[in-house]
């Protein structure tokens, strides 16, 4: 008998196996479609449980066949309780929908739109759209690497990124289109920049914590402002849920550069926000008393790790007619790169440059970065309701720049280490950016909402102040390998700036609307316009000092020397200065006050049909733009202005394939204004070269076409296919031009260029497979601008070389020809784990437009590889990481050529026939915190 159990037993078993199967099936939003990503999945009576993935998909395997019953559950959902009957196999793919279990709050609730919050909203938001944009989720953006809104926009198909001296992204470059030709809006409202020179807003300035999702329109409607030839960037923020939330983070990290070097800083306690002219006036004589000493005074040493930090409450309260959330966030980060930077000219005939010194450079930069924003809203009825909304931005970056420059030379012996010139140079920068807006707004339904009023007043301020920018700089030489510090330069050795500027706007917004439907069909009639009144300031101060001239004791006649590092002074803050300027400092056309005045209207309808959408109207912008500089320097132009008006016609049409497929047409004109720094006729010296206005600088005009094809499979998934076209007229790019009287004298200056074309095409691809994911998108982008080139030759005549011009085809500035994305998901809601590696390619790109024909500074393309990870606990607690620039991907600049002499420079510069002329490593960035949701 116990033989036979033992031969029957696994036979038993072997059948139960055999008799077991998998039951699979998908969980949805009843009213949206939405694929729901963690909901709880039960067999009863089984001890068998899952959970839904990311495509809203289960899967629970060895259930044994017959009668069961299934459970499943999901936070804020009514739970759904079925009988099934599980077959031996082939079993059906189960469906359920469910139903939201918060109170009706029929057209009363600030949730009957999807808010974006989620990527099944933001798939719903791109679907639903008049124009063609890309969004990406409150949720994508949390679980993402990134920690500004500039790194989240990386991510979007299409667009590329700017990056700062410490390679954190600072602007967006849309389409292949320059920063220049893109705007910033927050809830739907433009927002004035705090940039010294231009129009467009540093998105580094912005906590990507802040947001509710990310918008980015590459095509534009009568009812948006007509100046975004490349597109527009709309950050939507967190708005009042339905029930109180509470989010906070906080965070610790480090990043890798300083673990191999210090992080050299200076004491910014004492420095004075206006010039020794602006609080004593322009009679009043400086002395080095007037200048805060702490710039000169340096520090080296490990830093303190980075900290941020983030809080969000938000509730609606009086049966929730009223709204009200309050966020904030804060980071202080310790920045930095190490950077090779080549100096080169271009002489006699030759045909690329060649090499004439290297700057070994520094940066330590400590970054504050400080986000609020708070809203109330209050819904008088279904037909009635009103919002203030605030919004404060600050950045402080504190950044110290050391750098030595060597000067290749005829004596100079590179293999031996002998006899080079060198200079060090120190710059202490402390920069305050600011943006403030608050919104009043409203909206308005009347005749059973067939027509719809929105208005919005807005005032807007944005400020840039860098208070006493310091530089010093100090000969040296290098014999034997060994570098020696001497004294200062002979020419102001040391120089105090200050610079300021403000923007403030005044704005008015109208929008009307009215509904018609003519049996299955719907036409909407809108009309509106704004009016803004933008105020700009801008501040320039200078002051140069310099080291008098001590006794030399090796003198027998009483004979003077300047003073030595070492032996006259230890430490900067040992010298004593004297002010070369000491009535008010140099006066700069810098100082100026400007104004512009944009009146704006438009008509548009939009014909809605069983699958046709045809959205077409006009738009008109009149422009008053003016300048008065207040200390003109010989400017044969101190006062201009320039008063033009555009209409800018626009349509759209979408036809519907499918519930879930469509195609997606568009053509509108937009306009791209001069910056008002662009257009004053300012001198002044930044970095190595000096930068001069254009008043005669023209706006430019562009005629946009796209055509997209867009699947939406999954309500998370889609896969868009898009082709794009514009033609530029007047683009503006920068140049380098020679002087019209002392032609050596080379300026960077602003131009229009003729006409500009640009087109590419894109794919957008995203892909769930239960608890793995796929984002991946694609851009190939070409232009063509043609700019006139210096060249030389022998005049065959005199035997002298000679300049001429040349034209020469060249994409946009900053475009790339190839632009990717790729990030790697994975989630199991069950274990509450989310984990993402994101790579960025950016293809080569021009960075830096040269005088000199084939000279241009090309960006090498680059990957930029990021990581995230987070785990969350029922608690409403989650530990994440994020990890940044994983790879230590370099930013490098070189010239597609070189010159012969460039070999003699043991610096291994030249390569495939390309020359080196810049190198910055960043080192790996690592960060991890604590996350708090109380929903």
């Amino acid at each position: 008998m116990n033989k036979l159990l033992q031969i029957l037993l696994p036979l038993l078993l072997c059948a139960t196996i055999a008799s077991a199967t998998k039951l699979k099936g998908h969980v949805y939003d009843k009213q949206s479609g939405e694929a729901l990503v963690g909901a709880t999945v039960v067999l009863e009576s089984t001890g068998k449980s899952t959970s839904t993935g990311l495509d809203g998909s289960f899967e629970i395997k060895d259930v044994p066949p017959g009668a069961a019953t299934i459970r499943i559950s999901y936070i804020t959902y009514k739970t759904i309780v079925r009988q099934i009957t599980i077959l031996k196999e082939d079993n059906p793919h189960l469906k359920f929908y469910m139903e939201t279990s918060a109170k009706d709050l029929s057209e009363v609730t600030v949730r009957a739109n999807a808010s974006g919050s989620n990527d099944g909203d933001a798939r719903r938001i791109e679907q639903n759209a008049t124009q063609i944009m890309n969004i990406v989720s409150g949720r994508a953006i949390e679980i993402s690497p990134d920690l500004t809104v500039a790194n989240v926009m990386q991510r979007v198909s299409g667009v590329s990124i700017e990056r700062n001296s410490n390679g954190d992204g600072q602007y967006a470059i849309l389409r292949g289109m320059d920063k220049r030709y893109n705007y910033t809006l927050v809830n739907g409202v433009k927002i004035p920049s705090p940039d010294n020179k231009y129009r467009y807003v540093p998105l580094d300035l912005f906590p990507s914590d802040l947001l509710e999702r990310l918008e980015v329109y590459k095509t534009l409607t009568p009812n948006l402002e007509g100046d975004a030839i490349g597109g527009a960037v709309n950050m939507v923020m967190k708005n009042a849920p339905d029930h109180l939330q509470i989010n906070a983070n906080i965070a610790i990290g480090y990043s890798q550069l300083f673990f191999d070097r210090n992080f050299t800083s200076f004491d910014a306690s004492g420095i004075n926000h206006k010039s020794p002219y602006e609080i004593n006036g322009r009679n009043y004589n400086a002395t080095q008393a007037d200048f805060a000493k702490g710039t000169l005074d340096y520090t080296s040493k490990k830093p303190a790790p980075n900290m941020i930090g983030s809080l969000s409450i938000g509730q609606r309260f009086f049966d929730n007619k009223l709204g009200v959330i309050i966020a904030g966030s804060y980071q202080n980060t310790y920045r930095g790169s190490n950077s090779t930077f080549y100096d080169s000219s271009v002489d006699g005939t030759d045909a690329y440059a060649k090499i004439t010194s290297q700057d070994k450079r520094e940066y330590s930069d400590q970054q504050k970065r400080l986000g609020l924003h708070g809203k109330v809203d209050y819904v008088f009825d279904k037909n009635n309701k009103i919002s203030l909304y605030n919004l404060y931005v600050d950045l402080k970056n504190q950044q110290l720049r050391d750098e030595v420059s060597t000067t290749y030379n005829n004596v100079y012996n590179a293999s031996q280490g002998k006899n080079a010139e060198l200079v060090y140079s120190t710059r202490s920068r402390l920069t305050e950016q600011q943006i403030y807006n608050t919104t009043l707004h409203g909206d308005h339904k009347f005749f059973d909402s067939k027509f719809k009023v929105q208005w919005s007043g807005v005032y807007s301020s944005a400020r840039n102040e860098v208070p006493d920018n310091t530089l010093i700089s100090l000969n040296g030489l290098r014999t034997n390998n060994q570098d020696t510090r001497l004294s200062l330069v002979n020419t102001n050795p040391v120089e105090r700036r200050w610079e300021r500027n403000t923007d403030e706007d005044k704005a008015g917004y109208l929008d009307l609307g009215y509904t018609v439907k003519t049996g299955d069909n719907k036409i909407d009639f809108m009309a509106g316009g704004l009016y803004r009144d933008k105020q700009r300031s801008g501040f320039f101060n200078k002051y140069n000092l310099y080291a008098p001239q001590v006794p030399d004791p090796s003198s027998t006649t009483g004979g003077v020397r300047a003073p030595l590092y070492g032996v006259d002074f230890q430490n900067y803050t040992d010298l004593n200065l004297s002010v070369s300027n000491p009535q008010g400092g140099v006066a700069n056309s810098l100082t100026y006050d400007a104004s512009e005045k944009i009146g704006a209207g438009y008509g548009m309808f939009k014909l809605t049909s069983n699958k046709l959408e045809v959205t077409a109207g006009a738009r008109v912008e009149h422009t008053n733009q003016g300048y008065n500089l207040l200390f003109p320097q010989g400017e044969l132009r101190p006062t201009g202005s320039q008063i033009y008006t555009d209409v800018l016609p626009s349509a759209i049409i979408k036809y519907h394939l499918t519930d879930k497929e469509q195609l997606h047409a568009s053509y509108y004109r937009a306009v791209n204004r001069p910056g008002f720094y662009e257009i004053v006729p300012s001198k002044i010296v930044n970095e190595e070269y000096e930068e001069r206005g254009n008043p005669d600088l023209k706006r430019a005009l562009a005629d946009n076409y796209d055509l997209r094809y867009e699947l939406f499979p999954g309500a998370s998934e889609q896969l868009l296919v898009g082709a794009f076209y514009k033609k530029i007229k007047d683009p503006i790019e920068y140049t380098f031009q020679p002087d019209a009287v002392r032609g050596q004298d080379i300026y960077y200056t602003p131009g229009n260029f003729g006409t500009a074309k640009n087109y590419g095409a894109e794919i957008d691809y995203v892909k769930f497979f239960n608890k793995i994911g796929i984002k991946a998108n694609y851009t190939y982008t070409h232009s063509r601008i043609t700019t006139p080139k210096t060249s030389r030759r022998i005049n065959q005549a005199t035997g002298d070389i000679e300049a001429f011009l040349v034209n020469q085809s060249r994409p946009l500035y900053g475009q790339s020809a190839h632009v990717a994305n790729l990030s790697l998901l994975y989630k199991d809601t069950k274990k509450g784990l989310d984990i993402q590696l994101a790579g960025a390619y950016t293809g080569e790109r021009i960075n830096t437009v040269s005088q000199f024909l084939n000279n241009d500074l090309w960006q090498k393309g680059f990957i930029q590889m990021d990581a995230s990870a987070e785990k969350s606990f029922k608690s409403g607690i989650s530990v994440f990481v994020k990890a940044n620039n994983l790879l230590n991907t370099p930013f490098k600049l070189f010239i597609k050529g070189t010159n012969t002499e460039n070999d003699n420079i043991r610096e291994n510069i030249v390569s495939n026939g390309q020359t080196l002329i810049r190198n910055d490593q960043y080192g790996q960035g690592y960060l991890i915190g604590l996350r708090y949701k109380f929903n």
